[in-house]
């Protein structure tokens, strides 16, 4: 039996949410070689993480954080700061770069890689939602190269380069594995609709953040579960979904699916649909992303279809969830108010959970800063351009309440 061949992966954001998830997943898996290992400002679980997986580098966005590493393994070189998140991608000593971080700090690393060659895996919502524009031209580029050679390569696709982990991204892809694109008529994502599907409108003002964080089928992080209950975060997945399979806005639909059981589906010219199905767990989509083109045992239970009994759909509610709309309008806007919109969502959401924002106030900022930044002329954003909006919507609404 020929041996498996080792997988060097350098993961971003470990000590997050998807991070930690990630770890599991390489943990239970021989194959996974850790290059580097990169976290904010968690040290103590960065250095246990890296004492378990013997990374050869540990980054870290605090240097106030770096005595709480303790003892690293020998060899390990520790180092601060953003530019060296962007060195360590573009090293070339990857195979592949895991993106479990949120905010616009992992869009150079995530070029860097692909500008190198190397594989991305990514869970940030940052890089397709402000900068899909940068990202999958790059991805496209890699892919045509593979595709010149043997078009039957599995590399031979943008999302073999650019490797969505998002439950519902990755099952659009595994829906589109063996398809062509001229098959495809629709992409559906569902969406839990969070824990305020049936709340009264006029409750929503009443929302407390404890309230805003049960959500009742996930366990994620605080600002993801918050974008679950606006339905801003399926807003920004209709944005990813555009740039990662090039379909136009209007083909991208969204239904509320309250069991979570259905990730996402694609409907097809002759009628057919095809969803992919899975129990509420991130480490099968990580693992999917890790592994591509291949699938290995995982943690993750399959669903059982008898306890789940039925499985409801509904049409999101634009009037109470105003987030969903003023997403894709942002998106047919184009990139400087897609990035605008992701930058103020950043602002809101941790309003709100500081308690200086109702959650009615979300939606509004988001339609405040969209239309005060987002129709700017001329070229398209770069990366410099985008670090400069971001600083810009947050200094315009960390204070004040949107009318």
């Amino acid at each position: 039996m020929s041996e498996v061949p080792r997988i060097r992966i350098a993961l971003l954001g470990a000590t997050g949410s998807i991070g930690r998830q990630a770890v599991d997943v390489i943990e239970r898996d021989p194959s996974f070689e850790v290059v580097a290992l990169a976290g904010g400002r968690n040290g103590r679980l960065l250095g246990d993480q890296a004492r378990r997986l013997r990374p050869r580098t540990v980054v870290l966005a605090d240097p106030d954080a770096r005595a709480d590493l303790g003892d690293l393994p020998p060899g390990t070189a520790v180092d601060v700061g953003d530019a060296a998140l962007e060195a360590l991608a573009g090293s070339g000593d990857l195979d592949l770069l895991v993106v479990g971080t949120g905010g616009m700090v992992s869009l150079g690393p995530v070029l860097a890689a692909l500008r190198r060659g190397t594989a991305v895996a990514t869970a940030n919502k940052e890089t397709l939602v402000a900068g899909g524009h940068l990202v999958m031209p790059l991805a496209n580029t890699l892919a045509a190269q593979r595709a010149a050679t043997d078009s039957r390569d599995p590399m031979a696709s943008p999302l073999a380069w650019v490797r969505p982990i998002d439950s519902e991204h990755s099952a659009i892809w595994q829906c589109l594995a063996g398809e062509s694109r001229a098959a495809v008529a629709r992409l559906v994502l569902t969406a839990s609709g969070g824990p305020f599907l049936d709340l009264e409108a006029e409750a929503l003002a009443g929302v407390t953040v404890e309230a805003a964080l049960r959500h009742p089928t996930w366990q994620m992080g605080s600002k993801i579960t918050i974008d679950s209950a606006t339905l801003a975060n399926k807003g920004l997945e209709v944005i990813e979904a555009h740039w990662l399979y090039d379909f136009p806005y209007a083909a991208i639909d969204v239904v509320i699916h309250p069991q979570s059981v259905v990730h996402s589906a694609v409907v097809f010219v002759d009628g057919s649909l095809k969803a992919q199905l899975g129990t509420p767990d991130m480490r099968l989509p990580i693992q999917y992303a890790l592994t591509y083109p291949h699938r290995r045992p995982s943690p993750a239970a399959p669903p059982d279809l008898v306890a789940a009994a039925r499985l409801d759909f509904r049409a999101p509610d634009a009037a109470r969830f105003p987030a969903l709309g003023i997403a894709r309008d942002a998106g047919l806007a184009g990139p400087w108010a897609t990035a605008a919109l992701i930058a103020a969502d950043e602002v809101a959401v941790a309003r709100f959970l500081a308690g200086t924002l109702d959650f009615p106030g979300i939606p509004r900022l988001l339609t405040a800063a969209v239309d005060r930044f987002g129709g700017r002329s001329g070229p398209d954003p770069d990366l410099g351009d985008l670090v400069a909006l971001e600083a810009e919507v947050r200094a315009a609404f960390a204070v004040g309440v949107p009318a």
